[in-house]
């Protein structure tokens, strides 16, 4: 490991085109879910200028069987994205939560599919699709993320949340940050660069009311990020454009899956390709990454080692995962073919098949819009949302160490 380096990450807002588009589609997830634990849902969100589209492949008693909708299923579709748009905040003329165009192009699941992923006769029920998925933990934070990428998330949430409480009524829902610390082997030691642009009410580009947005956003930094980081020499870019008016859809088109590595670790680990937003938990793509993400942070919070990558692997149709990789980076306390061992011999986690992680972390209900938007990692477990954050596991991986 280097002994004095920079590392950089980004995050977006509730209101980035992108993230509209992966909360529209969780939005759908969770509607499926809500009328059947065991709905098939793939769906795919484009937003423009006044305008959502969803395309994608379902199966949900009692919404949509045998090639029909039931009635009133897309009323109920239509309702469930606009209130979303609604809750984000979009009053805009360039893209407003009522006036929209929508277009819905969801159709039935593939039988090809189907007959992989379905349980039946002696054959358990299969991966949704082939692919790599990986879990990373560190000690950086509480919550075992990268600092760079907490930080990111936690100057927009704190944005979000003032805009929507009125305390920042010059705030528009569109925003990115970036955070750049310096790290001295794995501990960051200062706040080299911050980068904030914030889409704006008008005439916030300018004069003192350009100076006010930017005390602002210092104000937020400087709650977010420990002083200790924060110095005179911490560079600041504040909508370093000049003006950020038009923005959200209307600025930029969005599409469900393109913010995957704001979704998982900023950069500090791998990732397999796979969006999560939009599928149901028979994709492995979703539920094996946060079944990683489990793993990887109980083997960090048991003291197993202070930073911990772990990859799995599956083909589409079968269900027991092809490998499991676990890599500590040098910091683990015993070897990492000693915690795939442990971890391969925990029997609750059910051989880490597609059934087992879902059983497991109890997938197949309706808790995926809050992972939308602010990552799908670092985040509190608060009663069936964020299972995959729970710290439950460290005695068992203890105990199969000592066997």
């Amino acid at each position: 490991m280097r002994s004095d380096y920079l590392f950089t990450s980004e995050s977006v807002s509730e209101g980035h085109p992108d993230k509209v588009a992966d909360q529209i589609s969780d939005a759908i997830v969770d509607l499926f879910l809500s009328k059947d634990p065991y709905a098939r849902i793939a769906c795919e969100t484009l937003t423009t200028t006044q305008l959502v589209v969803l395309a994608g492949e379902i199966r949900c008693k009692g919404v949509y069987e045998d090639g029909q909708w039931a009635p009133g299923a897309q009323e109920e579709i239509e309702a469930a994205v606009r209130a979303t748009v609604k809750r984000i905040g979009y009053e805009q003329e360039g893209f407003h939560w009522e006036t929209f165009r929508f277009e819905n192009n969801l159709h039935g699941q593939s039988a090809h599919i189907a007959q992989g992923v379905d349980a039946s006769g002696n054959k358990d029920e299969g991966a949704g699709d082939q692919g790599i998925m990986f879990g990373y933990a560190a000690n950086d934070t509480p919550d075992l993320m990268p600092a760079t990428l907490y930080y990111s998330h936690k100057i927009l949430e704190t944005m979000a949340a003032d805009r929507h409480s009125g305390k920042a009524p010059f705030l528009e829902p569109d925003a990115k940050s970036q955070v750049t610390l310096r790290y001295e082997g794995s501990t960051p030691v200062a706040a080299t660069a911050i980068v904030v642009s914030t889409q704006h009410a008008k005439g916030y580009d300018q004069g003192d009311q350009e100076a006010e947005l930017h005390a602002y956003v210092k104000s937020v930094v400087a709650s977010v990020i420990p002083s200790a980081l924060l110095s005179d020499a911490t560079e600041y870019h504040i909508n370093p454009t000049g003006s950020f008016e038009i923005g959200g859809p209307d600025g930029d088109a969005g599409l469900t899956g393109r913010k995957i590595i704001v979704d998982t670790y900023g950069g500090a680990s791998p990732h397999g390709g796979g969006a999560f937003s939009g599928k149901d938990p028979t994709k492995v793509d979703r539920s094996a990454a946060y079944i990683t993400r489990y793993l990887a942070k109980n083997i960090v919070a048991a003291g197993l080692a202070q930073r911990c990558t772990i990859q799995l692997a599956y083909a589409i149709g079968v269900s027991k995962p092809l490998s499991l990789y676990v890599d500590t980076h040098g910091t683990g306390t015993v070897g990492d073919d000693a915690i795939e061992t442990a971890i391969q011999g925990i029997a609750k986690l059910g051989g880490l098949t597609p059934r087992g992680i879902r059983e497991h972390l109890k997938l197949n209900k309706p808790i995926y819009q809050r992972t939308a938007a602010y990552g799908h990692f670092g985040r509190q477990p608060e009663g069936d949302f964020f299972p995959w954050e729970k710290t439950d596991l460290v005695d068992d991986l203890k105990a199969a160490l000592a066997a």
